[in-house]
């Protein structure tokens, strides 16, 4: 099944989720030793990662496409230290760069791979990518996403080049997810944009 992943399928999607989901378990593994900075939590659903980067000290620009799902962000972690930003990233582009970009499970309606490409070039010199996303994999059970939302930890590294990036971490991880323990393949990347 092919989804268009534009604006009507988010605000559908969170209209119908009930569950609240913790922040990703790599964000305290691969930015825990981080100075605090500026950051951006690219398509930031429910506002879990915005809001644990905030109690670490960041000064967190939180985006998404869908209204319905900042309105809940915004009441559940408040905004003394998030801004709740409504743009499709597929075409918005933010007026500064920041210490840290992280996206986690983002699909924008463009191809999944050139989103990456995009929200990298709004790392400032010095600062971090953190990738979290769906691996592309074949067979297995349980959580599936679909191909054009998934990828490998090869295909975004390869994207990176070795001049502009140092890439710290590229794994592929199985882990057991919630209360029903549904199995989650992730693909992690981090990478420090050279000065």
């Amino acid at each position: 099944m092919t989804h268009g992943f534009d604006k009507e399928y988010w605000e559908e999607h969170w209209r119908q989720s009930g569950a609240v989901s913790p922040p990703n378990p790599y964000l305290a593994r691969e930015l825990g030793e981080l100075k605090p900075g500026t950051a951006l939590d690219a398509g930031c659903g429910e506002g879990a990662e915005a809001a644990w980067l905030a109690s670490q000290g960041w000064q967190v620009t939180a985006a998404d496409i869908s209204s319905a799902v900042l309105a809940r962000a915004a009441e559940r972690h408040g905004s003394e230290h998030v801004r709740w930003i409504e743009a499709d990233l597929g075409s918005w582009a933010p007026e500064t760069r920041f210490d840290l970009v992280t996206t986690h499970y983002a699909h924008p309606a463009m191809p999944q791979l050139e989103f990456y490409d995009r929200i990298a070039g709004w790392v400032a010199p010095g600062g971090t990518l953190l990738i979290v996303g769906h691996l592309h994999a074949h067979g297995g059970h349980g959580h599936h996403s679909p191909p054009e939302a998934s990828v490998t930890a090869a295909a975004v590294t390869a994207r990176l080049d070795e001049k502009a990036w140092e890439v710290v971490t590229a794994e592929e991880y199985h882990r057991l997810h919630g209360d029903r323990q549904v199995p989650l393949q992730d693909v992690v990347v981090r990478a420090i944009r050279r000065p």
